[in-house]
């Protein structure tokens, strides 16, 4: 990938984890997190909604089909990792009911939002 691309997607990858923070919030979500790195792996978006903690990982791409079938097992292994290290920084968040959401972005439309998309266990 050329670099003029590569930056174009991170870009749009930018954007859509700002769309889709806003979409959360706009439907009752308190955003903990964003962008939350550790040496194990990343978290897009930590949202907070009553008794759920919901740990987002955002996928823009040109199709919804491929957008979803671009989480893959070790990614998902690496955002729960991630989740650990997170809960164990902050110990107050230990006592939610966890649960793994995607949401997946296309150009020019809202966001589609599916929750309990795996679990850590996956």
């Amino acid at each position: 990938m050329n670099t003029g691309r590569r930056r174009r997607a991170w870009h749009f990858g930018r954007f859509a984890e700002s769309l889709c923070a806003w979409h959360l919030r706009l439907r009752g979500y308190r955003v903990v997190a964003r962008g939350f790195r550790t040496t194990v792996g990343e978290i897009d978006i930590v949202a907070r909604r009553g008794g759920v903690l919901a740990v987002v990982e955002v996928k823009g791409r040109g199709d919804l089909t491929a957008a979803a079938e671009s989480v893959g097992r070790r990614q998902r292994r690496r955002i729960a990792r991630a989740t650990q290290a997170l809960v164990k920084a902050r110990p107050g968040l230990a006592e939610l009911d966890l649960r793994f959401d995607v949401m997946l972005v296309r150009p020019w439309r809202p966001p589609r939002h599916l929750r309990g998309a795996w679990r850590a266990d996956d």
